[in-house]
């Protein structure tokens, strides 16, 4: 055979390889069509991130997602959503605030004013988390940290912190409280008229199932954020398949599932949101389960009509 002929004969044998994987790789049946994202870390920001809040919302349309929420443990995030609504458009994008000490810890005027943010991207409230008093992220030893609860009770600094809530439809998060410390924190909100309540990473944070189960009776939606390898927290016991086994017990309608990436090494926060999806499925989840948890549950807490 000629040199000439060679060539050829290789690339109808690549042609032909190419052709053969295409047939034999299986369709991508997980579609982010519709998915929300509540939980979107994203740059600038005091650690590394993979990827800025423009480029996420661009990426996140293109992959067909309805929307995604910022999050940032410093700074609010609904002057950035509103600007990657401008920028990118077709997508909603919400912010919220994370009442650490960068903040001000549980200070309602912070939280007043994220409201009147223009645009009214302002959505999220989330209890202290780099700050919490449960250290679960913190090496032993002193710190200075934003007690939420004190002699089992909220601190006396929530209370106008949940009449903001209630009076402008927020979604109040638990941040990095403990279970037992979100257990007192959600009767408390919803006495004071919240209605968007979400135990962020429960898991994570050493929820069990009876927990949940308390939990989501009280009317709380349970968060569960996707884990892959190199997350400070990924050696929790808290693995997908017993994410699928709690969801399946407890019912779809009380969760919300999620990313939490943003993090320099990690997948992107589509990549990971597929990859979650096509786990819990393998692990007995079925489609219409993935609809209420990453798509209906979701909008319902944000304010957006489910049905769409």
């Amino acid at each position: 055979m000629t040199r000439t002929g060679s060539l050829f004969a290789g690339i109808a044998l690549l042609l032909a390889t190419s052709v053969s994987a295409q047939k034999i790789m299986p369709a991508d049946t997980n579609s982010l069509t519709g998915v929300i994202d509540f939980h979107c870390h994203t740059g600038p920001d005091i650690s590394v991130r993979s990827i800025s809040d423009v480029q996420l919302a661009r990426l996140a349309k293109k992959d067909g997602m309805r929307g995604i929420v910022l999050k940032n443990h410093y700074t609010m995030t609904a002057d950035r959503a509103q600007v990657a609504m401008q920028e990118v458009g077709g997508i909603e994008v919400f912010g919220g605030i994370v009442l650490n000490r960068s903040v001000g810890g549980i200070n309602a005027e912070a939280v007043r004013r994220m409201v009147q943010i223009e645009g009214h991207r302002g959505k999220v409230v989330w209890l202290p988390t780099v700050d919490a008093e449960n250290g679960f992220e913190h090496t032993p030893g002193p710190r200075q940290f934003v007690p939420v609860v004190k002699d089992g009770k909220p601190v006396p600094e929530l209370a106008e912190v949940f009449q903001l809530m209630a009076k402008n439809n927020l979604v109040f998060e638990t941040g990095h409280s403990s279970p037992q410390e979100s257990l007192i924190l959600i009767p408390a909100a919803k006495q004071a008229g919240v209605k968007n309540i979400v135990v962020t990473h429960a898991m994570l944070l050493g929820a069990t199932l009876d927990q949940v189960k308390q939990m989501a009776a009280m009317g709380a939606i349970i968060e569960f954020c996707f884990q892959p390898a190199g997350l400070s927290y990924a050696k929790n016991p808290a693995t997908i398949a017993n994410y699928a086994r709690v969801i399946k017990t407890v019912g779809a309608e009380h969760f919300i599932i999620d990313s939490d990436l943003g993090q320099k090494n990690n997948p992107l926060h589509p990549d990971g949101l597929r990859t979650f999806i096509a786990q819990l499925k393998a692990n007995g989840l079925t489609e219409h389960d993935i609809d209420l948890i990453a798509r209906k549950n979701p909008a319902k807490l944000l304010g957006l009509d489910p049905s769409n």
